[in-house]
């Protein structure tokens, strides 16, 4: 059994993490409530965006325009949104896995790394991070976001990366936070190919239905044409969505360090408990000794 002079000192150094945790718990709570509010304010906006490019893309019917379609690169490029600190449970391996589990070939994947944690996760696996930002995390900004589309946008177009995705964690309550990997570019599998019918055999075999199908599912107009409305709209598509994450990864971060430090915390008083118990054991046994001792001693003498 350890002394007393042993559980003493654990005691107090875990009095001293207990400390630590509730003032952690507390100041990732206050944090929260800010990010909670811009996370919320966010979601609807961004969700409008991807369903309205989905619906374009759906209504578009087939269009030679360079974000609809693979531009021939088997590379892809991976936006990795973590945290710059730990002490948050599962949140920064929770979403590094998503990459490093996805099953692709780490030659032809090049990851975008917003936050150290993620960043070191998947040079520890062996892929290639060719951009590094640890200060967007602590505080997004829409500018930000735009300057990475573009940088993005520009590789994709130039054919250096194939394929664009962004990874990152959705905050759905104070309590549930998912890991997502979400594809951004091509947009290809949103766009239904027309089929056009040709010779009277072919109008006849068109049932009733399928004709008010047709008609309810009438192909998108632009204006003034496709590419210049596309350019438009696919930048701001993408910075939206891009700008969305972040706020949505730094109400998912401080909600998961709120819940690890309340664990933290916790755990620490069911510890310090425990050590209560043992050193008033320990306690009442030396005193019980030096009782003996001292009963034996007089009868001794005696």
């Amino acid at each position: 059994m350890a002394s007393m002079r042993d559980i003493k000192r654990r005691k107090v150094s875990i009095q001293s993490t207990q400390q630590i945790t509730k003032a952690m718990k507390l100041v990732s709570t206050v944090k929260l409530q800010r990010a909670k509010a811009r996370a919320e304010q966010s979601k609807n906006y961004t969700m409008q965006m991807y369903d309205t490019i989905v619906s374009i893309g759906q209504k578009s019917g087939y269009i030679d325009h360079p974000f609809m379609k693979p531009n021939g690169s088997d590379k892809k490029a991976v936006i990795l949104i973590t945290s710059n600190r730990g002490l948050a449970g599962g949140y920064n391996s929770n979403i590094t896995k998503l990459v490093t589990q996805s099953g692709w070939d780490t030659d032809k994947t090049i990851v975008y790394a917003i936050g150290k944690k993620g960043r070191d996760g998947v040079k520890r696996k062996g892929y290639e991070v060719v951009y590094e930002n640890a200060g967007m995390i602590e505080e997004p900004v829409y500018a930000d976001a735009m300057e990475l589309t573009s940088d993005l946008l520009d590789k994709y177009s130039a054919g250096e990366i194939g394929e664009i995705y962004v990874a990152y964690t959705i905050f759905k309550n104070t309590v549930v936070h998912v890991p997502k990997l979400q594809k951004l570019l091509p947009l290809g599998e949103y766009s239904t190919p027309t089929e056009s019918v040709t010779g009277s055999e072919d109008e006849e075999s068109i049932k009733p239905d399928a004709e008010s199908e047709s008609a309810k599912r009438a192909l998108m107009t632009y204006e003034p044409d496709e590419d210049e409305a596309l350019n438009a709209i696919i930048p701001k598509y993408v910075t939206s969505l891009l700008y969305g994450a972040l706020i949505e990864a730094v109400a998912s971060e401080n909600g998961a360090r709120m819940q690890a430090m309340d664990s933290a915390t916790d755990n620490a008083e069911k510890m310090i408990s425990s050590l209560e118990l043992q050193y008033n054991r320990a306690r009442q046994g030396a005193i019980t000794q030096e009782l003996t001792e001292i009963i034996g001693g007089a009868e001794a003498l005696g």
